[in-house]
């Protein structure tokens, strides 16, 4: 059982979630001073990242996780595909039961039943509109209007930031951890790794998230900088030393699991790769001095 407590403002104190916690018999516990509503925490997204198989996320209360159903889905669906379980103390959810997974599956129901009236709201006041005779849209746009444009656009690089900030910790720490050590096809083949398909990553895409925030500040220049030339016979332990770092305590299986989901062949062409192999990559990765 893994705790995780987070306080909005530096005047609070995550005191009294630490000892609940403590009491509920968190084994670690990891504290964070934040909002609620910012996605992209980094104590957040390390705990994330960390967490095994078997392993339960644990918090005080809903709220402390997440300000938002749609974010503390997608949450409970990262540990859901590391095989991992969530537990909020004060709220009936605990993945680990049939009863909190019912209360997860009547809240996702909730959520899409929201977004699908939403819409519905949206088509008829469109069409209640166009009846009257009003056009929709920003006047200043259909006049080409330049202060218009330019809101527009800042509008839309905030966006775009904003969706950014809400998968940051599916690849933030991976880039800066492997770049510019590894070719970016290989980065993203890592990032992908643990991902569901619907949320796995393009080159280009990535690469436009990356520059993004790097002209932000967010990540170092050097990120972007060329993937020095890699030996041929360097390339599987330097992927395998990657995997390792990113998670300290994955098992060999585990990692095994993982190339094959990368579709990675082994050093002798295959597709099925057993922990003997990667045994092998690591000692390697270790004799380069790839492992920290």
């Amino acid at each position: 059982m893994i705790g995780y407590a987070r306080v909005s403002t530096e005047d609070q104190t995550p005191l009294p979630q630490s000892q609940a916690l403590k009491s509920a018999g968190c084994v670690e516990i990891h504290e964070e001073q934040a909002s609620g509503g910012n996605r992209a925490r980094p104590v957040l997204a390390r705990v994330l990242e960390r967490i095994g198989k078997g392993d339960t996320l644990v918090v005080v209360r809903i709220d402390r996780l997440a300000r938002s159903l749609s974010h503390l889905l997608e949450v409970i669906e990262r540990l859901e595909a590391k095989n991992a379980f969530f537990r909020s103390l004060t709220d009936p959810i605990d993945t680990s039961s049939p009863q909190g997974k019912f209360t997860l599956q009547v809240l996702g129901a909730a959520a899409e039943f929201e977004r699908a009236l939403i819409r519905e709201r949206t088509k008829a006041g469109l069409a209640s509109a166009r009846t009257k005779g009003r056009v929709g849209g920003n006047p200043g746009l259909r006049a080409r209007d330049p202060a218009a444009l330019r809101k527009v656009r800042l509008a839309r690089q905030d966006g775009y930031m904003e969706r950014l900030n809400e998968t940051a910790q599916d690849w933030v720490p991976h880039v800066r951890r492997l770049r510019p050590d590894l070719a970016w096809e290989d980065v993203v083949r890592i990032v992908n790794g643990p991902l569901p398909r619907e949320r796995q990553w393009t080159q280009s895409r990535l690469l436009r998230a990356v520059n993004a925030y790097v002209r932000d500040g967010f990540l170092p220049p050097t990120v972007l900088d060329r993937a020095g030339r890699r030996e041929t016979d360097d390339r599987l332990p330097a992927i395998v030393a990657a995997i390792k770092g990113a998670d300290p305590d994955i098992t060999l299986q585990a990692i095994c699991t993982r190339l094959e989901a990368m579709r990675e062949r082994t050093p002798r062409g295959r597709t099925s790769w057993q922990p003997s192999s990667v045994k092998m990559l690591l000692e390697r990765a270790e004799r380069l001095g790839l492992l920290e």
